[in-house]
């Protein structure tokens, strides 16, 4: 993350500030970047929500997030703060919203930048953007952005009236839509990888690699999210959006400067190149799963439709798998597989890089006890690091090999505390680099693509839910998807290692 601090003044505009998004990540974030010096002295965070706050009672129920340990920096946060009480819906809210702005920045100068974050329901993404651009504070167009949070529609078709709406009163230029796992160290940290190293590039393509594999598995279940996550489910909750980024930025090819324009373009292109799933072929190219009941840890834990709010017969996927191929020079006929469930045995995201083995395996088969795959996995959490493994003999007088590691983790070669994926999104927002941001076309080709999926799978509800134990890695069915081609799942590094 960059060190410089922001430079022109700002006012920070949150909607749903009363909300839990706001009160656990945003907020937080940018207490943090004020904490660690990113901010200029001049700015104003503005709260807007219905709740029934004033300024005062409006830190008080953000400064529950932080306790009692950085008491003098949140009071002098807290001179920046200020709330507005408004129905997001009424019209002349938007002038008074005017009005305390232009008071707040009186004076702040001419070069003051306006970020609005809509940290609400999508279902008030497109009116609050319309009452915005009907005030006029759209404008400047060059100084102004809004920032939205996924879900960004729950089809193709929802995807394009959302942004229908959000396009009509700022430009795309001005809309930054945020996935927090843009902002993981070591996500951001694949181009570097890439593209700072010579060692990797040239055998980053089909002629040595057989397979990449991306697990974002979590170990929690619904907990309170069931009335969003009914109506979402594993597919369009992670893989339309997390794992698409993760597949775009192993996949891309190198940007000719690292510039936002130019690195979108980039996964654009991948994303065009990748091949479409037509409803015939869902079967055969995709798996669903539900959690039932199981163990996690030591612990008894409900399945998914004992969980509360949610339907005792629910047909929503907690676990989805897709198999892709990227139909262009670089990956023609090499399998991407992307899994993410819920009740798996630990929370867990991983890309897991296998190589092809070597033509000609010179050594006799007694010698090579424990075979396994080289590959180069990228961990994104638990612990962030990235691991090489490797082919190695053991010491002695017999000739036997087995695998070991090369291993760089973040906790262990940087010892400073590196910024949270809300603290790198919001310092980039603030500053105006698009570059960790998800552009419109990008959106809607990722839903392009899931909505064959999504159709065969509503069309054709699951007769085996649940399919998984709770504490597993998943159904039979995700077994199947790489065993027809002679590959497996590998168990993640991170949980081998645990």
């Amino acid at each position: 993350m960059k060190t410089q601090p922001v430079r022109n003044p700002f006012s920070f505009v949150l909607f749903g500030a009363g909300g839990d998004l706001a009160w656990r990540l945003v907020v937080p974030a940018l207490f943090a970047l004020f904490r660690k010096g990113h901010l200029p002295e001049r700015f104003q965070l503005l709260g807007v929500d219905r709740v029934d706050y004033d300024r005062a009672s409006f830190g008080n129920h953000l400064a529950q997030s932080f306790g009692d340990q950085t008491p003098e920096a949140w009071s002098a946060f807290c001179e920046h703060v200020d709330y507005v009480n408004a129905d997001f819906l009424d019209h002349a809210a938007y002038g008074r919203l005017d009005d305390r702005l232009k008071t707040g920045e009186s004076e702040f100068g001419d070069q003051t930048e306006r970020v609005f974050y809509l940290a609400t329901p999508p279902t008030l993404f497109a009116p609050i953007a319309e009452r915005l651009g009907q005030a006029g504070l759209a404008e400047p167009r060059e100084r102004t952005r809004l920032v939205v949070e996924k879900p960004l529609g729950r089809d193709l078709a929802s995807f394009r009236t959302i942004n229908a709406s959000l396009t009509q009163s700022f430009t795309e230029e001005q809309v930054y839509r945020i996935d927090h796992f843009l902002g993981k160290e070591t996500v951001q940290n694949i181009l570097a990888l890439r593209f700072a190293n010579p060692l990797f590039e040239p055998v980053w393509n089909r002629n040595y690699i057989d397979h990449v594999a991306i697990t974002v598995a979590e170990s929690l279940g619904v907990e309170n999210r069931a009335g969003y996550y009914e109506h979402a489910g594993a597919l369009r909750d992670m893989v339309q959006n997390h794992l698409m980024q993760l597949l775009c930025l192993v996949a891309m090819e190198p940007p000719v400067a690292y510039d936002a324009n130019d690195i979108r373009n980039r996964k654009m292109d991948v994303m065009h190149a990748l091949r479409p799933i037509v409803p015939e072929h869902v079967q055969e190219l995709s798996a669903r799963g539900q959690y039932g009941a199981g163990w996690i840890a030591g612990d008894k834990v409900p399945g998914y439709r004992q969980e509360p709010n949610v339907d005792p017969d629910s047909e929503t996927e907690t676990y989805a798998a897709l198999k892709l191929h990227i139909d262009n020079w670089r990956w023609q006929d090499v399998p991407f597989y992307l899994r993410t469930g819920k009740r798996m045995p630990a929370k867990i995201s991983e890309i897991s890089i296998r190589f092809k083995p070597v033509p000609h395996h010179a050594f006799p088969a007694w010698a090579d006890h424990e075979n396994q795959p080289v590959r180069l996995t990228l961990q994104i959490q638990p612990d962030e690091a990235i691991r090489l493994r490797f082919m190695v003999k053991e010491p002695g007088m017999q000739l036997r090999l087995r695998p070991a590691d090369l291993v760089f983790n973040y906790a262990d070669d940087f010892r400073g505390e590196s910024p949270s994926a809300y603290e790198t999104l919001l310092y980039e927002v603030l500053v105006g680099d698009a570059s960790l941001f998800m552009r419109a076309d990008q959106v809607e080709a990722a839903w392009k693509l899931v909505q064959p999926v999504l159709d065969v799978w509503a069309a054709s509800p699951a007769s085996d839910f649940p399919n998984y134990a709770a504490g597993s890695w998943g159904p039979e069915t995700a077994e199947m998807l790489t065993a027809r081609d002679s590959r497996s799942w590998l168990t993640p590094a991170a949980a081998r290692d645990s």
